[in-house]
C-alpha cells in the first residue's frame, strides 16, 4: 500500500458516537434470533456498523459441493474453491439477506466487502509453517476511515462481510473479529467509537459453567488478576488481548455480550462485560 491513510479530525459539532458490532453464526444460523438482533441493532442511536462471519452455511455448501473443510488448530485453510464458496456465501446470500432484513426494519444499510470503496485492504498471510492460503491479515494501513466515514454521514449503515481484497484483484478470506476491531480502532479517530462482540455467553464468566456468573466490568489491572487466577484463559485470552489493544488505540470500550441483550443498552442498562481503561 502506498503510504498511510490519512486521517483529519473533524470538528466537535459533527463528532458523535458510533457502534461497531460483530455478530457469529449463532445469530446468522437462527432467522428469529436475526430478526431481534437487526431490531435491536437499528434502535441504537448514533452511526452503526455491523461485521458478520459466515455461520453454518459456508460449510453446509462445502459438504453439498464435496469440498472437505481443511482445518489446523482449529483454524480454516481457505485454498482457492473454499474462498469462491465463502465469498458466494459471506458476500452474496448472508450479507444480502441482512441488508434486506434491514430495509424492512427502515435501516438504510449497504452490503459490503472490503473490496468495495477499496474500505479494507489485506495482505496474504505469508507462508511460515502453515499455508492457509488465500487469507488477509490486516495492518494500521489497512482500513479507509474517510470512505467510510461518507457512507456514515449519507445515513448508510454499512453490512461488512468477512472478505477484503489485496488492491491488485485478489479476494481474501479475513477473520470478522479481527476487521471489527480494526475499524473500531481506524474509525475512533472521527467518533466516539464502542466495538460491541456478541457471542453466545452473557460476557465473560466467573465460571464457564454458570452463566450467572457475569463479570460486567474488567479494566486492565483486573484483567491481569483475572489471568493469575486462571479465570481467563484459552480462547478468550487472544479475544480481550485484542480488545485492551482496541481500546489503547482510542475506541472508548468494548463490550462482550449476547446477541439477544443488545437491546439493553438502549434501555440504559448494563450489557455483558465492559472493557474498558481504568477509570
Amino acid at each position: 500500500m502506498d503510504g498511510k491513510r490519512k486521517v483529519s479530525l473533524p470538528s466537535k459539532d459533527i463528532r458523535n458516537s458510533l457502534h461497531i458490532i460483530k455478530i457469529g453464526g449463532n445469530v446468522i444460523d437462527n432467522s428469529e434470533n436475526l430478526y431481534y438482533f437487526l431490531k435491536d441493532f437499528t434502535a441504537l442511536d448514533g452511526h452503526k456498523i455491523l461485521v458478520h462471519g459466515g455461520g453454518k452455511v459456508a460449510t453446509q455448501l462445502s459438504e453439498t459441493m464435496g469440498i472437505e473443510p481443511k482445518l489446523v488448530d482449529g483454524r480454516r485453510i481457505t485454498d482457492i474453491e473454499t474462498l469462491r464458496i465463502v465469498t458466494m456465501v459471506y458476500g452474496g446470500l448472508i450479507n444480502k439477506n441482512i441488508v434486506a432484513q434491514l430495509q424492512r426494519l427502515g435501516n438504510n444499510a449497504i452490503g459490503l466487502t472490503g473490496a468495495d470503496g477499496n474500505f479494507i485492504r489485506t495482505k496474504k498471510r505469508p507462508v511460515k509453517t502453515i499455508d492457509y492460503g488465500f487469507v488477509g491479515d490486516i495492518d494500521e494501513n489497512s482500513i479507509d476511515p474517510q470512505n467510510i466515514r461518507k457512507l456514515l454521514e449519507a445515513g448508510f449503515t454499512p453490512v461488512f462481510c468477512a472478505i477484503t481484497h489485496d488492491g491488485d484483484g485478489q479476494l481474501l478470506n479475513t477473520n470478522a473479529d479481527t476487521i471489527a476491531s480494526a475499524l473500531a480502532v481506524s474509525l475512533a479517530k472521527l467518533y466516539e467509537t464502542t466495538l460491541i462482540y456478541c457471542f453466545e455467553k452473557k460476557g465473560v464468566l466467573q465460571d464457564i459453567n454458570d452463566e450467572d456468573s457475569l463479570i460486567r466490568d474488567i479494566d486492565p489491572e483486573k484483567y491481569e488478576e483475572l489471568k493469575e487466577q486462571q479465570i481467563i484463559h484459552s480462547g478468550m485470552l487472544p479475544k480481550l488481548d485484542n480488545a485492551f489493544t482496541a481500546i489503547n488505540c482510542g475506541v472508548k470500550a468494548v463490550i462482550i455480550g449476547q446477541a439477544n441483550e443488545l437491546g439493553q443498552i438502549k434501555q440504559k442498562q448494563a450489557f455483558g462485560t465492559r472493557l474498558s481503561k481504568k477509570k
